[in-house]
C-alpha cells in the first residue's frame, strides 16, 4: 500500500472514532447532570446505538452495497450527522435532545462497516495491513478523551456544573463535517454487488447462520454473548457519571486507559488463545467482568483509587477475551460459506438485542437505586451486574463442552464493526 493511501485511510479511522469518543463517553454524565434526565431516559439515549446497530445491515446491504460508491455514502453519513450532532448541543431538554440522538447513531453506526469495507478495498494482504489502520481508530478515541479531560477540562466538576460538556457535541460536529468532506477525496470503493442482484433478508442480517445453532457449544456461545452485553451496558451508561460522581478528577481522560489496555491485550489475545483454548481465553474475559465491577462497588476516589483504576483497565481482558476471540470462535465454526453471515448475526445478536436489553436493564436499576437528584447507591448499582456476569460465566463453565480447534486462527480476517 502506497503512502498517501496508508495516510488517508489513517486519518479516515482516526476522525471516525475520535468522533464517537468525543461525546458518548460522557454522555451520561452530560444527560444526567445537565438535561435532568432520569435512568431510565439515559438507558433509551445509549440504546438509539443498539438500534442504530439494527438498522445498519440494511442501510450497508440495500444501499451501499449496490449502488453508491462506500467512500460517498460515508461523507453523506457523516455531513447529516455533523447537522445533528449540532441540534443535539442546542438542546435544552431530554424530549428536544432524544430525536436527535437516535438519528444520529441511525446515520453514524452504518459508516463503521463503511470504513472497514474502505479500507478493505485498498489491501492485499487484510490480515496483516488492518491492524496497523484500525488502531488509529483507538488512538483517536483516547485522543478525544484526553481533550475532554486534560485541555478543555469539560468533565471537572466546575465545567459539569457549568454544562461544558454540552461542548463535547460541538467538538464531535466539527470533527463529523471534516470527516463527512475528507471522505469525498478517499480511494474509490465501487458497490460489490449489481443493483439487479436480489436483495434477501437472510443475507443482510445472517438468517443463514442459524444452523449454527444447532450446535450445542455454539448455542451456549450465542446466549451467554447475548447476556453479558447486560453488564456490558452497565458500564458504557454509568462508569463516566460513577467516576464524576466519586470525585475522581479528569475522569474522561483516565477512562482512555481501558482502549491502551484494549490495544496491548489485543496483541496478547493470540498467544492466550493458542495456549489455552477458547474456553478459557472467554472464562477470563467474563470472570473479568465479575472482579471490574466489583473494584467499582468497593473503591473510592480516596485511598482506594487504586481499585478504580484497575476496573478502568480491565477493559482490555474484558473486551478482547469476549467478544474478540468469540468473533474468532464464530469465524472458525461457520465455516467459508457462512462466515459473513455469521459474523452479521453474532452483531446483530450483541449490539443490537443483547445491549438494547442491557441498556433498559441498566436505566431500570440506575433509577431504582438512585437516592437523591445528585446521589446514588454506586456499590448496589456495580454489584448487580457484577452477579449477572458471576452467573452467565457459572453457566458456561457447565455447558460450554471443551473442543479441538479444527482450523487456524484469524484475528483480523472478520473484525469487529464496533469501537472500544
Amino acid at each position: 500500500m502506497i503512502f498517501s493511501i496508508r495516510l488517508k485511510l489513517s486519518l479516515m479511522m482516526f476522525l471516525e472514532f475520535f468522533i464517537w469518543g468525543a461525546w458518548f463517553v460522557t454522555l451520561g454524565t452530560f444527560l444526567g447532570k445537565n438535561l435532568a434526565a432520569s435512568g431510565t431516559q439515559i438507558g433509551a439515549a445509549f440504546s438509539t446505538q443498539s438500534l442504530g446497530a439494527i438498522i445498519a445491515p440494511f442501510i450497508i446491504g440495500l444501499i451501499a452495497d449496490r449502488y453508491f460508491n462506500a467512500e460517498k455514502i460515508l461523507g453523506i453519513l457523516h455531513l447529516i450527522g455533523a447537522f445533528l450532532m449540532f441540534q443535539m448541543y442546542n438542546s435544552t431538554d431530554f424530549g428536544s435532545f432524544y430525536p436527535y440522538v437516535l438519528g444520529y447513531m441511525i446515520m453514524y453506526m452504518p459508516t463503521l462497516a463503511l470504513v472497514n469495507s474502505v479500507s478493505f478495498n485498498q489491501m492485499k494482504d487484510p490480515e496483516k495491513e488492518f491492524s496497523t489502520i484500525r488502531v488509529w481508530g483507538t488512538i483517536g478515541w483516547i485522543v478525544a478523551g484526553l481533550l475532554i479531560s486534560f485541555l478543555f477540562h469539560w468533565d471537572s466538576a466546575e465545567g459539569i456544573s457549568e454544562g461544558f460538556l454540552r461542548n463535547t457535541f460541538m467538538m464531535a460536529s466539527i470533527a463529523s463535517l471534516v470527516l463527512g468532506l475528507f471522505s469525498f477525496f478517499l480511494p474509490k470503493t465501487p458497490p460489490k454487488v449489481s443493483k439487479d442482484e436480489k436483495v434477501k433478508l437472510s443475507d443482510i442480517v445472517g438468517l443463514d447462520a442459524l444452523k449454527l445453532l444447532k450446535d450445542k457449544n455454539f448455542l451456549v456461545f450465542f446466549i451467554s454473548s447475548i447476556l453479558i452485553c447486560i453488564p456490558l451496558a452497565f458500564y458504557y451508561q454509568n462508569a463516566n457519571p460513577f467516576l464524576s460522581d466519586s470525585g475522581m478528577a479528569n475522569p474522561t481522560g483516565k477512562m482512555t486507559i481501558g482502549q491502551v489496555s484494549e490495544v496491548l491485550f489485543m496483541l496478547l489475545l493470540p498467544v492466550f488463545f493458542k495456549r489455552f483454548g477458547f474456553k478459557r481465553t472467554i472464562l477470563v474475559g467474563m470472570l473479568a467482568w465479575v472482579i471490574r465491577y466489583v473494584f467499582f462497588a468497593f473503591g473510592n476516589a480516596d485511598e482506594l483509587s487504586f481499585m478504580l483504576l484497575l476496573g478502568i483497565a480491565l477493559h482490555g481482558i474484558c473486551y478482547d477475551f469476549f467478544f474478540v476471540s468469540g468473533q474468532i470462535y464464530t469465524n472458525s465454526k461457520a465455516g467459508e460459506k457462512f462466515k459473513s453471515a455469521a459474523q452479521g448475526l453474532i452483531t446483530l445478536a450483541t449490539y443490537g438485542v443483547g445491549m438494547l436489553i442491557g441498556f433498559y436493564v441498566a436505566g431500570l436499576i440506575t433509577d431504582a437505586y438512585k437516592l437523591s437528584d445528585t446521589t446514588h447507591d454506586w456499590q448496589t448499582i456495580w454489584l448487580i451486574p457484577a452477579a449477572i456476569a458471576g452467573v452467565v460465566t457459572i453457566l458456561f463453565l457447565v455447558f460450554f463442552k471443551n473442543e479441538k480447534e479444527n482450523k487456524p486462527i484469524e484475528v483480523f480476517k472478520e473484525p469487529t464493526i464496533l469501537g472500544s
